[in-house]
């Protein structure tokens, strides 16, 4: 079995008008959210081999925030192609992973996060899945686990979707 976990960035902050996209930081409801999503992923014991985190400032600034109560060390790589990255470039990337990984953590933005999660979910009627037809919101984390043991078999359709959490759910 094969994990992908999808996580959109924490909230960014857009104060500064001189910052561009790529620069901007966390708002402060940024940084009270990451750690929600990090405290829910050590309660599930979900814990990636690999994280690939675009390079944007807020994706990496959500990382740091993550990264503080990993039990084990993962392997991180920065990948330039994650920013603004569409569902099938996200895909792509995910999908050249060496096999001998179990547990893939993306770490990047919408629309293309969204339509990823979208894309590779079975479509169903469950709570989780309905909330993630809706919206991603920022911070929101997806977990699909796949009956494959290579990640070049995996497609479409056919994520069993096991958690989606955003921040608000998980503040009550």
């Amino acid at each position: 079995m094969l994990t992908i976990s999808l996580m959109r960035h924490a909230k960014s902050d857009w104060v500064d008008p001189e910052l561009g996209d790529f620069e901007r930081p966390l708002a402060p409801r940024g940084v009270k959210a990451a750690p929600l999503i990090d405290a829910f992923m050590q309660e599930h014991d979900i814990h990636p081999d690999l994280i690939l985190c675009s390079t944007a400032k807020r994706t990496m600034d959500t990382l740091n925030l993550l990264k503080k109560t990993f039990e084990t060390s993962p392997e991180v790589v920065f990948e330039d192609k994650l920013y603004m990255a569409s569902a099938r470039e996200m895909l792509n990337i995910a999908t050249t992973v060496s096999d001998t990984c179990r547990h893939v953590l993306l770490i990047a933005h919408n629309p293309g996060l969204h339509i990823l999660a979208l894309a590779l979910a079975e479509i169903g009627q469950s709570d989780p899945y309905l909330q993630l037809i809706n919206k991603y919101p920022t911070a929101a984390l997806t977990v699909l686990d796949f009956d494959v043991d290579k990640w070049s078999k995996i497609t479409t359709g056919q994520g069993r979707l096991r958690h989606f959490v955003t921040p608000k759910s998980l503040a009550g």
